[in-house]
């Protein structure tokens, strides 16, 4: 895939959402490529993260250990998807498998690399804030809607 289909996938990321074309290209131009064959995972969970993935082509199964221990399926990632954000930004460990059904291609995102457009570009910095604010009150709300479910009745005094 060229340079400017890389472009123009990276640019369809909420995550990315805001970034000039030069900004784009440098992302496109400082990741790597990857095909994952069908059945491989493209990571396991509890490795260490070090990048985030922006699936191209193909699709993942994603999954995450139930109480037994056993994988279970949670969602699928498809192309425009991007998995394992937060590794690109902080260390942190997997939290989910992500499983190949297909042949699938992927952007691998570094760490260094977005760390180094962060330093170059600060305004790369505060949209991620701007995003992550966003996201906490978007759950703060959704929590709050569920909150009355999960409270033990009042009982009236006797």
């Amino acid at each position: 895939m060229a340079l400017n289909d890389d472009i123009s996938l990276l640019s369809k990321v909420p995550l990315f959402d805001g970034f000039s074309d030069e900004m784009l290209r440098l992302v496109a131009f400082g990741s790597e490529r990857r095909t994952i064959e069908r059945s491989k995972p493209l990571f396991h969970e509890g490795a260490i993260a070090d990048s985030a993935f922006v699936v191209s082509s193909g699709k993942f199964n994603l999954l995450s250990r139930d109480r037994k221990g056993k994988l279970v399926p949670i969602g699928q990632a498809s192309s425009g998807d991007l998995l394992g954000e937060l590794a690109i930004v902080s260390s942190t460990k997997r939290k989910i498998t992500a499983l190949a059904l297909e042949d699938s291609e992927v952007i691998r995102i570094n760490r260094p690399m977005f760390r180094r457009m962060m330093e170059e570009y600060p305004e790369i910095a505060d949209m991620l804030r701007a995003r992550i604010k966003r996201n906490l009150a978007s759950l703060l709300q959704q929590v709050n809607t569920l909150a009355p479910r999960f409270q033990e009745p009042v009982q009236g005094s006797e």
